[in-house]
């Protein structure tokens, strides 16, 4: 049994796809202080924008990692925000 869940565990923990390194040298020093600076406005790791820039770069376009593009976007409906609301009240006489 405790492999079995062990085995689950590593099978879930796999990554879709496999990762690959690079080590990049000579890299232009205003190339550097522009990534760096677009990570830091973004809050995100400097390998994170260094991997979308070369995928642009490669493909022409962003690689998307969500689903946006298929499910649309969001649109404000007064009448789902009442309900989600009155579902998120607590009935204190059920919680004595």
């Amino acid at each position: 049994m405790v492999a079995a869940c062990i085995e689950s565990y590593h099978v879930g923990m796999r990554k879709k796809e496999p990762s690959r390194r690079y080590t990049i040298r000579g890299i232009p020093e205003e190339a550097d202080r522009v990534l760096r600076q677009k990570a830091a406005r973004q809050k995100r790791s400097l390998n994170q924008v260094v991997v979308e820039e070369l995928t642009e770069a490669t493909f022409g376009a962003k690689r998307k990692t969500d689903l946006s593009d298929v499910t649309g976007g969001w649109i404000p409906d007064p009448a789902f925000d009442e309900i989600v609301a009155s579902q998120r009240r607590i009935d204190w006489d059920k919680w004595k």
